[in-house]
């Protein structure tokens, strides 16, 4: 049986963009389905296994995280065999120039590819510090023709993603390709497993949802199924621990788990997370109950499904809950093992002791 940490490198090491989830789908229903009662696929890919409790009258909770990651896609290909692509999610483009990708090609073949840039020494002094935006980036794969291109199996649509990476760092950290959200996957593995051995009171609906870097979709379709009466949503958060951020939420990573106490993408999607009181008042004591530091974040420009399956049916009430990372949605993702671990501990912690009578009634 693959122990966290093997998981979390399977995970990140599999290429599964938004909308293209499949591989992510069939190894996390793989990894789940001997310890659920019942495991089924939605329309969209959203993997919805059930732990029943054992108190039928108690209320449901969904926990959930997402099996895609931010990528490109390919909008046109060149006569000379170069491909122009099109960011999917949030892709910081200062960091594209020479980046190794991997493109998602017909028949399950995998693409090797690099983004192109001038090279230095032919770049003019007022160039050499300049970012290009997307629409002046392209992917080279080798091809000298379209055909070629056709040949290799990849066409307009194909996916392209960072080229998939692990590295194991000092004190127990990792930089991986695609943390986000595969940690979070991760997780989910690892409360089923408890679940198995020790039944809960309420029933579990653990999710695997698709396409949250394209707009946040399938989790709430994945709510409007199930119809949980609360919801906690498991996902990385930025940590602002580095030398260049001067000023930022305070996160630090190697520092514990984090509640979110408030999230506002505030650009495009302008929607974000205030968490039920009542949610935060079970997070709390549970970690007061396991003696894990929790840390908390406010932060603007961020935001997760959460803020979807709150306005499901008439209302969910939703909490994040997350690890601290470094250099979000680029290839090169680092957090804290450690981090992790407690936060599966704390996690166990709330679906264990999670209130068998509560109907988070406000006011």
């Amino acid at each position: 049986m693959m122990s966290l940490i093997e998981r979390l490198q399977d995970y990140c090491l599999t290429p599964a963009m938004s909308g293209f989830e499949d591989e992510m789908v069939k190894k996390l229903s793989r990894d789940l389905k001997d310890f659920v009662d019942e495991l089924r696929v939605d329309i969209l890919g959203n993997v919805i296994a059930t732990v029943r409790g054992s108190n039928p009258k108690a209320p449901a909770l969904m926990v959930f995280a997402h099996t895609d990651s931010l990528g490109m896609i390919v909008k046109k290909i060149e006569e000379n065999g170069y491909l122009r692509i099109e960011r999917v999610g949030g892709v910081p483009e200062r960091i594209l120039a020479a980046s190794n990708v991997l493109l998602q090609a017909k028949g399950g073949k995998n693409v090797e590819g690099v983004i192109g840039f001038v090279s230095h020494h032919l770049t003019p002094p007022d160039e050499k510090y300049k970012v290009k935006p997307i629409n002046e980036c392209y992917v080279d794969i080798g091809a000298t023709s379209v055909q070629e291109v056709l040949d290799a199996g990849v066409d307009i649509g194909t996916p392209v993603i960072y080229r998939p990476s692990f590295v194991k760092l000092l004190n127990d950290r990792v930089a991986a390709t695609s943390i986000d959200d595969r940690g979070g996957c991760a997780l989910l593995v690892e409360l089923a497993k408890h679940l198995k051995v020790k039944r809960p009171a309420i029933t579990v609906h653990i999710v695997g949802s698709v396409q949250e870097e394209f707009n946040l979709r399938g989790a709430m379709v994945a709510a409007q199924s199930i119809k949980p009466l609360a919801a906690i949503s498991i996902d990385l958060v930025a940590a602002s621990d580095t030398p260049d951020i001067a000023e930022g939420n305070g996160v630090r990573v190697g520092a514990g788990p984090v509640l979110g106490t408030y999230t506002f993408h505030g650009r495009g999607t302008l929607n974000g997370l205030i968490p039920h009181p009542k949610l935060v008042d079970i997070v709390d004591k549970s970690a007061k109950d396991t003696k894990i530091s929790l840390q908390r974040h406010a932060t603007i420009g961020l935001l997760t499904d959460a803020s979807y399956v709150q306005l499901v049916g008439e209302g969910v009430a939703c909490v994040d809950l997350a690890w601290p990372t470094r250099y979000t949605h680029s290839g090169v993702e680092s957090c804290s093992l450690k981090d992790l671990e407690d936060l599966r501990k704390l996690l166990i912690s709330i679906v264990d002791n999670f209130p068998e009578n509560e109907n988070f009634q406000r006011g």
